[in-house]
């Protein structure tokens, strides 16, 4: 394996087969090296093969101005974040790795930055929430920094944007619209949630990607006229309720809803209605 850069003595950029660019990176592993050196294999602890040759450039970047104890640590939660939800977008190396750095940082110099969705966050995103409090664990236990409970909610939404591909900020609004159509079901059909049952953990899963469709002016064609017409006449108060909803979404964001949109958000109430009774 060549170097065909060096970023510091423990980052390099090598050529793969195909001659496409990998970011390699091991202590000590650029020690006393030079452009067309191989390399010591025995000293790589982590290759990063991206897709993309503009994210090979943006890591290879942040990797160089990192400590190698945080890029090991960060590629540790990342993985533990793969093995329990999935696919999980490879951005999420440079965009959790920057704000993980960031937020050492901040903590050693005694700064802490509220997170202003922690609560909804705990109750709309549980998995990833736990996740994020077992990176502040990880951190505490490899770097020596205890991080708020806030971070974790911060660490919880990288995660959901890499889920989601998606940025931070319309994720941000992806769990305010969520929020905010929980707390309308909830006191139009007065109801109270469970949040451990399943018909409610569908139905957020349901309003997370409804939600960024919304925003980003997805449209759900009317396909099925026939199957809206049996769920209206056998769900009126949650097809009534949903109905509501979208006029809410109306006045609030300027987003109509089609037949379809309401149907499907009648169908995920009616079933926590009948849990909530």
């Amino acid at each position: 394996m060549q170097i065909a850069k060096v970023l510091n003595n423990n980052v390099v950029v090598v050529l793969d087969e195909q001659r496409r660019e990998q970011v390699v990176m091991g202590r000590g592993l650029a020690f006393q090296k030079r452009v067309g050196d191989s390399l010591d294999e025995s000293k790589i602890e982590k290759i990063f093969a991206l897709q993309s040759d503009e994210l090979v450039g943006r890591l290879g970047e942040l990797l160089s101005q990192i400590p190698l104890e945080v890029m090991t640590t960060c590629d540790r939660i990342i993985e533990l974040a793969r093995g329990r939800l999935g696919k999980l977008q490879e951005s999420l190396y440079i965009t959790l790795t920057d704000h993980c750095h960031f937020a050492i940082e901040r903590q050693k110099n005694g700064v802490t930055i509220r997170n202003v969705l922690l609560w909804e966050i705990k109750r709309l995103y549980p998995k990833e929430f736990e996740l994020g409090q077992e990176a502040r664990a990880i951190i505490a236990r490899r770097i020596g920094v205890e991080l708020a409970e806030d971070e974790a909610g911060f660490i919880a939404l990288h995660l959901v944007t890499a889920q989601l591909n998606s940025e931070m900020p319309e994720v941000m609004h992806v769990t305010r619209v969520m929020q905010e159509i929980l707390q309308l079901v909830k006191y139009q059909l007065q109801l109270n949630y469970d949040e451990e049952s399943l018909s409610y953990q569908r139905f957020v899963t349901h309003l997370k990607f409804f939600a960024q469709r919304m925003l980003t002016r997805t449209v759900v064609a009317d396909d099925d006229v026939t199957l809206h017409s049996a769920v209206k006449d056998n769900y009126a108060k949650a097809w009534k309720c949903a109905e509501t909803v979208a006029i809410h979404l109306q006045k609030s964001y300027q987003r109509s809803l089609t037949t379809e949109e309401i149907m499907f958000l009648a169908i995920h109430i009616e079933r926590v209605r009948k849990e909530g009774r």
